[in-house]
């Protein structure tokens, strides 16, 4: 198991203030847990970055705050989709004496003979499981030797996976791991369809104006398929 280590301070800044926060090198953050209330903390951005970065699998964290040392996981850490730089953090602490739940990663080691030898394809399945043990017991991740997948259709579930007595595993043991399946003798090529003029992209989250309640149709615009056309204005006639 690794040892992980980050200290921390409390945090007063909030909303507005976390852009002069990071702009001075701190990386805002928040720490709770069961039965005790949300504390904000930051810590040294680019020593707390570099620690988590180099974090394999789920693993305990010695969080120093306030001349304690509290046990912690890392629930989410939010980055910037771009620099992947860190932006905030979410620890939660955990009670030593209760059992918690928690996902672990599934490594694959080795290689597989049905692939090497008889020319399969590897077909990955889940790359995570959920677990629940007491965290004195947690393991880092899953280990899956590939070697046993000696056949082509030979194929590795939840249930073959092996983990500590202490650890009990809740992913549904029918879930598979991995498996080895024939090559495909020909390569299909999908070919994008042909779309007759323009294309309008609708932005997520953007909410359409057009076809509203009310909203009126803009200028040009021709009706759409299987609609019936207004009919046309009759004009005066001359008495």
């Amino acid at each position: 198991m690794q040892k992980v280590s980050l200290t921390a301070e409390h945090r007063t800044a909030v909303r507005k203030g976390l852009g002069p926060l990071r702009r001075n090198g701190f990386l805002p953050a928040v720490l709770y847990g069961v039965d005790k209330a949300p504390v904000s903390i930051q810590l040294n951005s680019r020593e707390a970055s570099k620690t988590i970065n180099r974090i394999l699998g789920t693993v305990l964290i010695d969080l120093h705050l306030g001349g304690q040392v509290r046990k912690t996981l890392l629930r989410e850490v939010q980055r910037n989709f771009v620099t992947d730089e860190i932006l905030h953090i979410d620890f939660f602490e955990v009670a030593m004496d209760r059992l918690m739940r928690v996902s672990i990663p599934v490594r694959l080691q080795g290689a597989s003979p049905a692939v090497v030898i008889l020319g399969g394809v590897l077909v990955r399945g889940l790359s995570e499981i959920e677990i629940e043990c007491l965290p004195k017991d947690l393991i880092e991740e899953v280990d899956v030797d590939l070697s046993i997948l000696a056949q082509i259709g030979d194929n590795i579930h939840v249930r073959d996976l092996q983990v500590p007595a202490t650890i009990k595993i809740l992913t549904n043991n029918d879930e598979q791991i991995a498996r080895v399946t024939y090559a495909s003798l020909e390569e299909v090529a999908v070919e994008k369809p042909e779309v007759a003029g323009d294309v309008e992209v609708v932005e997520k989250g953007k909410k359409e104006e057009e076809g509203e309640e009310g909203a009126a149709p803009a200028a040009g615009a021709k009706p759409a398929a299987g609609a019936k056309p207004a009919p046309a204005a009759k004009k005066d006639e001359k008495k």
